[in-house]
């Protein structure tokens, strides 16, 4: 059957912005992966890229820009939240997908994807008063702004990411896996762990990685409630030297806080301003990288039906 012309014409009319769009999309990237080259290559001049990331001194206007203390911070940050978010988020997922009654789960889901809309700030603000102050009790610090607030704080907003592609990797599981396991005398516990959850193994895996992804970058709340210290000086052997932060208890600055802190205070084109666009390179590449894990393990889903 033949379509009409206007038909036909409108549908290449389509296909062509799609395509214009997708390819505006990659482009960009690119663009914006050239301009953090472009900017951050001047630092390599004076300072090798091994001796930036293991340098344990961030002193700007003495030339020292170690990202050691920097990376550490983000690591902690980020490994706790993952630590607090991927259990309750898959967790969630689970109930939402499968245990919950259909009128609960139009309820939820659309509930738990609001808090996505949440504003960071916002989020910062109750770290701030809230948990912070809570921690510093509890752990009897001497400041509640700490990696572990960060990373409690962090895992909430990482978690509509993770519960949405969770529970929808869950559902488009076919039913007749449930009910063939079900049939065969599995608990619905066993059913669960053993089927359901293997057979959604690639999406879940992409959402944990989106939520690593949503950790990673996030700028507003961890420069709030983190502390912003770089590491803690000690007296070692009579001379005050810079440890590390090796806990979560500890007073961190993340990539991302550094660069949204500094910015606004570098003279342009000078070796401080290079050395902030080298952190957005190395941001760049890591988030980069967890996107490009979580994509393949989407296309690693099976099509069911």
């Amino acid at each position: 059957m033949a379509f009409p012309l206007h038909r036909r014409l409108s549908e290449r009319a389509a296909e062509a912005v799609i395509r214009m769009a997708g390819v505006t999309a990659i482009i960009l990237v690119i663009l914006i992966f050239v301009f953090l080259l472009r900017d951050a290559l001047p630092l390599l001049r004076t300072t090798s890229l091994g001796a930036l990331l293991s340098g344990s001194e961030w002193y700007p206007t003495d030339g020292k820009f170690g990202f050691l203390p920097l990376i550490i911070g983000s690591a902690l940050v980020t490994v706790g939240a993952v630590a607090f978010a991927i259990p309750i988020g898959v967790a969630a997922a689970v109930y939402v997908a499968i245990i919950a009654p259909a009128r609960l789960r139009e309820f939820l889901k659309p509930s738990i994807e609001m808090v996505a809309a949440v504003p960071s700030v916002v989020v910062g603000f109750i770290g701030l008063v809230t948990l912070g102050p809570f921690l510093q009790k509890f752990f009897h610090l001497e400041s509640g702004s700490v990696a572990l607030t960060g990373s409690i704080m962090l895992a909430f907003m990482a978690l509509p990411t993770i519960v949405s592609i969770a529970e929808d990797a869950l559902t488009s599981v076919p039913k007749d896996y449930a009910s063939g396991s079900l049939a065969l005398g599995a608990t619905r516990w066993q059913t669960v762990w053993r089927v359901l959850l293997p057979a959604a193994r690639p999406g879940i895996v992409a959402a944990t990685m989106l939520g690593v992804g949503r950790a990673i970058g996030e700028t507003m709340t961890v420069l709030m409630v983190t502390g912003n210290a770089f590491a803690q000086t000690k007296m070692i052997d009579g001379k005050m030297v810079n440890v590390l932060p090796y806990t979560l208890l500890q007073p961190v600055r993340t990539m991302t806080a550094t660069i949204a802190a500094e910015m606004g205070e570098t003279v342009q084109y000078s070796h401080h301003y290079s050395a902030l666009f080298m952190l957005g390179l190395c941001l760049f590449v890591i988030t980069f990288a967890i996107n490009l894990v979580a994509d393949v393990a989407l296309h690693r889903m099976p099509k069911h039906g």
